[in-house]
């Protein structure tokens, strides 16, 4: 059996005396989208974090193509592959669009490449190379979602993690964002996703865990995630 792209087994976060995530296991298989789900506070951001490198892991492991990544800098885990798109972008408002891009490329070992990966950045999301030359701090919501993921494909990841893409932004520009994860998809790239909005993120899921107050309760296929009574009452008001 292949192994999958990313593994979490047991994780556990601190902060300080308090728990960030208790105990959060899945499974991210290459070419899939995963999505991690829960009210706010159940972990999912702080469950990306510690993938990604961001916070200090307590317990547990994380490997990622078949190597234990635990612990290492989140300088070392972008060079692997993995990349995050973080909640409430986290840009660096002073600085124009194309040098927030640029940053994102500060990984790379090959520099060459950085000219084509800015060139299909743009390709994916127009907007931003309109406003290239334009301060990020004076973009719109949904502009600086689209530089933010932008920003972390800079980095050519095998695994693009998707933190709460769709808060507080309008539905027209929800649905376009998402149409944009899923060309990326369709073209290869392996999806690693939070959201609090679970039937959106089911749509577009190949398999889902859902978090509970730093726990995974839940696993499986979207479509039997859908269909569980229990996600349906507790998530979905139906059922």
């Amino acid at each position: 059996m292949t192994a999958p792209l990313l593994r979490v087994e047991h994780l556990e976060v601190h902060y300080g005396d308090l728990i960030g995530v208790s105990d959060v296991s899945f499974d991210v298989p290459e070419g899939s989208v995963v999505a991690l789900l829960g009210s706010n506070g159940g972990g999912k951001t702080t469950t990306l974090n510690a993938i990604a490198g961001l916070i200090p892991v307590y317990a547990g492991r994380i490997e990622f193509q078949g190597l234990e990544i635990t612990g290492e800098s989140a300088f070392a885990i972008v060079r692997r592959g993995l990349a995050l798109s973080p909640e409430g972008w986290r840009l660096f408002v002073q600085q124009s669009v194309e040098n927030n891009l640029l940053l994102g490329a500060t990984p790379l070992r090959d520099r060459k490449r950085v000219a084509a990966l800015l060139e299909r950045v743009y390709a994916i999301f127009p907007r931003l190379k309109e406003r290239r030359n334009q301060r990020a701090g004076t973009m719109s919501g949904g502009e600086r979602q689209m530089l933010a993921v932008g920003r972390a494909l800079m980095s050519d990841p095998k695994l693009l993690m998707l933190d709460e893409p769709s808060l507080g932004l309008a539905p027209a520009v929800v649905e376009s964002m998402y149409e944009t994860f899923g060309r990326l998809h369709r073209e290869g790239l392996t999806i690693l996703l939070a959201e609090q909005s679970i039937e959106l993120a089911l749509e577009v899921s190949d398999f889902a865990t859902v978090l509970q107050v730093g726990k995974s309760v839940l696993a499986g296929t979207a479509a039997a995630l859908t269909a569980d009574p229990q996600v349906q009452h507790a998530y979905l008001g139906t059922g």
